[in-house]
């Protein structure tokens, strides 16, 4: 992403959608990468929000003003989205639904923290990111130490005995969550054969699978994004090699198969129970397909956020983001993901990791047994 480093473009690929709001309106944003190897998610995230704001304006409001949505993009950048932030900390943003990537989330909570901006984001799962104890962080996701104590312990019980590889692309979200995979796994008294770093946006993975072929590499646990991932997974097959490929929510976009082809028949990957599936999500499925949008992944995450705001602004009956915070870790939230409440880092207080897998007819599902 070194494209997006000069600080001119950086504040050029903020996409404001409505930069003259009336006074009578409440200006909250969205953040993600609308651009980038990421872009997917970064629609997953406008989407939601731009769905939700149009539902929560066609019902009243907030607090009896309208909601108006600016658009930032980080491309999945951490300076850019530290200069997204800013931006709108500047426009006196009340809140931001974002940002995708936890390498772009940990910078921008510290503008928004000094911004007076609340800030929950849909699909950040390193824990350093409410670690930290920052007043205006939340999250609608999981995190990467529950989401590694799924996967670690799938591959002691199913690999064991077995020649493991775990890779990561060195960014937060990746490294963070191979390593809590690793370390899960690692206490469960089994050892990878392999443990691989790569570079994110590299396109020739020929050294490192044919590292992975030489040591007979039987599954390799991805911590990283899925384009990097579907090009591993290919070339691995180019090479003649069986290999499971095993990852986590980074990889829940038919982007992946638009990469891997039939290749990604079998691979695994862990996320969320499918909210598409539950019945508080019906209403608004019906309108994203009414739209012929799929809304996958990240999307319905997106969209709660903004519920979850909304609500609690209206019970503190100010937009101050200080006091909306306050009343977010008091109470219970409706959402299309179901009943949400916080604990005082902001972490949700629910959430189970389940397993999905790629099927041959190029789509994802959640699997029916749980695979460890």
């Amino acid at each position: 992403m070194n494209r997006f480093l000069l600080g001119g473009l950086a504040l050029g690929m903020i996409a404001l959608a409505g930069c003259n709001p009336s006074s009578n309106d409440i200006v909250v944003g969205v953040a993600g990468p609308m651009t980038g190897g990421e872009a997917s998610f970064g629609a997953q995230l406008k989407n939601g929000a731009e769905l939700a704001v149009a539902d929560i304006n066609a019902a009243g409001g907030v607090l009896g003003k309208k909601l108006k949505l600016e658009i930032g993009d980080d491309a999945c950048d951490p300076k850019q989205a530290r200069q997204v932030a800013e931006k709108m900390a500047s426009l006196k943003v009340a809140f931001v639904g974002g940002h995708f990537c936890s390498s772009s989330s940990i910078p921008a909570s510290e503008a928004y923290a000094e911004g007076n901006v609340l800030q929950i984001t849909p699909a950040s799962t390193n824990p350093t990111f409410t670690d930290r104890g920052l007043w205006n962080t939340f999250r609608v996701c999981g995190r990467d130490d529950q989401q590694g104590l799924v996967a670690g312990s799938y591959l002691a019980k199913q690999y064991k005995g077995k020649n493991i590889a775990i890779l990561h692309d060195r960014s937060t979200y990746g490294k963070g969550l191979a390593d809590e995979t690793k370390k899960v796994l690692n206490q469960a008294g089994v050892n990878e054969t392999l443990y691989e770093a790569y570079t994110k946006g590299d396109k020739d993975f020929t050294a490192l699978v044919s590292k992975m072929k030489a040591a007979n590499i039987d599954v390799a646990y991805l911590g990283g994004y899925h384009t990097e991932g579907g090009l591993i997974l290919r070339q691995m097959r180019e090479q003649g090699m069986a290999t499971m490929l095993v990852g986590g929510d980074s990889l829940v976009t038919n982007e992946f198969w638009s990469i891997t082809g039939a290749a990604g028949e079998g691979t695994l990957m862990t996320f969320g129970p499918d909210p598409r599936r539950k019945p508080s999500a019906a209403e608004v499925v019906a309108k994203f397909k009414a739209k012929n949008i799929d809304p996958e992944g990240y999307t319905l995450y997106s969209y709660a956020a903004f519920q979850i705001w909304a609500q609690a602004a209206t019970k503190a009956g100010t937009t101050d983001a200080k006091k909306v915070a306050e009343v977010m870790k008091s109470g219970t939230w409706n959402t299309v993901l179901g009943p949400i409440s916080y604990d005082k880092k902001g972490d949700i207080t629910g959430l189970d990791y389940v397993w999905y897998g790629w099927k041959k007819d190029g789509s994802y599902a959640e699997l029916p047994v749980a695979t460890n």
